[in-house]
């Protein structure tokens, strides 16, 4: 599992701010404000002051292609009854927590983090994952984490031995999921987390990821494919664009995730990840949002590991109401430690419930 020690000047830095383009077209905002849900209500001044520039009422209107949204409204996301919450609830059924953790986080959709190295145990536990949603009408949410020299070798070490290693179990990974239908987190911290990486392993970096997600798109056609970006306290857009684009995401992905296991607000990732994308140039890509954690947004210095007093977020759905903005995701675990308050990957019951409040 993921732990968030990463790069602490990235880390630590108010969001960037300042760098992104204003789009062309002069109607956006309005469109946008329309449709924000209450919750990213903050979102329409952000992205009215990103997008928007003053319009003369006698000026025509441009016509603006119609982007058919990834996921309907009503699309459910698949809850697995053996996430971390639901398995400790089984085996604490009396504890006072319990019922809180189990209806707040055990009862929503989650992702299945993919972590062993095996190819295949990775392989079958993708294609019961899959089939499993599948019998229920649901779509699951896959998130890879295997990619060599994973966390900079820090408190979430491991993936696979090498380059050649991590390609098949990318195949194998494909394998498990076939036809069916999945959404795919590509990396967490891949792109975002390099500095531990010479020249040459950058590259190699690049390349696998760039591999992986052609694997995915060739053999799992019904998957979509979201690359990690990081979030809008870590990496300039411009920079996180550049990165993209040299692992493939013109080609083969279909979309960015951002906050991944972080706690920022969802006003800010929205602004965030609309800014790589259109850093990118590439519209048609999607942006899928972690709201696992960020109910209370993040702390006063940006403490991105198990930091105190955070709460649940905006609970899944594909209804998010932003154009661009495919689905909020809890792509992070509820409960499961960074690093911090126990070893990375650690459900702890006390700051789940902590969560819950």
């Amino acid at each position: 599992m993921i732990a968030k020690l990463r790069e602490r000047v990235g880390r630590t830095r108010p969001p960037t701010r300042g760098r992104t383009s204003r789009w062309a077209g002069r109607g956006v905002a309005q469109l946008i404000v329309m449709v924000l849900v209450a919750e990213v209500v903050m979102a329409a001044t952000t992205v009215q002051a990103l997008f928007a520039g003053p319009t003369p009422r006698s000026a025509p209107k441009p016509t603006l292609p119609v982007v058919k949204p990834a996921f309907p409204a009503t699309t459910r996301f698949y809850v697995d009854p053996h996430n971390p919450a639901a398995s400790w609830v089984r085996d604490h059924p009396r504890d006072r927590r319990a019922a809180a953790i189990s209806r707040r986080i055990a009862a929503e959709p989650q992702g299945a983090w993919l972590t062993e190295t095996n190819e295949s145990l990775i392989e079958e536990r993708a294609r019961y994952v899959v089939r499993t949603a599948a019998a229920q009408r649901r779509i699951p949410v896959l998130v890879t984490y295997t990619i060599p020299q994973r966390d900079c070798q820090q408190l979430s070490s491991g993936g696979a031995g090498d380059t050649a290693a991590y390609r098949r179990w990318s195949e194998a990974l494909t394998r498990g999921i076939g036809d069916g239908r999945a959404i795919v987190i590509l990396e967490p911290d891949a792109l975002a987390h390099m500095s531990c990486l010479k020249p040459r392993q950058r590259a190699e970096r690049f390349a696998a990821l760039s591999y992986a997600a052609r694997a995915l798109q060739r053999g799992a056609p019904r998957a979509r494919v979201y690359y990690d970006a990081g979030n809008s306290g870590w990496q300039p857009a411009r920079t996180m664009a550049a990165r993209l684009r040299h692992a493939g995401i013109e080609r083969y992905g279909d979309g960015i995730a951002v906050n991944v296991s972080n706690f920022n607000a969802t006003a800010d990732e929205v602004r965030y990840g609309l800014s790589v994308v259109r850093e990118v140039r590439r519209p048609r890509l999607g942006v899928v949002v972690d709201t696992s954690r960020n109910g209370a947004g993040p702390t006063r210095n940006h403490r991105f590991c198990d930091p105190p007093g955070r709460k649940l977020g905006k609970p899944p759905t594909a209804a998010t109401g932003i154009p661009g903005v495919d689905a909020f995701l809890w792509i992070k675990e509820p409960g499961q430690a960074d690093g911090c308050a126990a070893g990375a990957g650690t459900f702890v019951p006390g700051y789940a419930y902590r969560l819950t409040r």
